[in-house]
């Protein structure tokens, strides 16, 4: 099995230490997406805002490894402040669909710049 950093101009860029994917094999794990433009600055708003980014980010990702949302077979996702459960989740079913990927779902674990934090592993099965 050979492993790779992804690369490519649509990933969205980081200043710090660690690469936005990783392909192993038929995995490709992508590092926690946040609310951050291309080149990798903060973007704070609201809760919707920065998800929707952060998962815009996530789908640039999978698209430079030919892959899309239904690809994802697990997601692990930061939510800054309880009070934005019931949001997430309705925000969520807009963008997986069922069969849900599996799920953890971390709360108040954010610092105070991001509301919002996914990553997530996707399998391209021979794609």
């Amino acid at each position: 099995m050979t492993a790779h950093p992804l690369t490519g101009n649509n990933i969205p860029k980081s200043s710090l230490p660690f690469s936005p994917a990783f392909v192993a094999g038929d995995f490709v794990f992508v590092s926690g997406q946040a609310s951050v433009d291309d080149q990798g600055s903060i973007v704070s708003d609201t809760f919707q805002n920065e998800m929707d980014r952060s998962m815009q980010n996530v789908i640039k990702i999978l698209a430079q490894a030919g892959l899309t949302l239904r690809d994802v077979i697990q997601c692990r996702c930061y939510v800054a402040q309880s009070s934005d459960l019931e949001q997430y989740n309705q925000l969520y079913q807009q963008y997986f669909r069922t069969p849900f990927p599996t799920r953890t779902t971390l709360v108040n674990c954010l610092g105070s710049l991001i509301r919002f934090e996914i990553d997530v592993i996707a399998y391209r099965g021979g794609k």
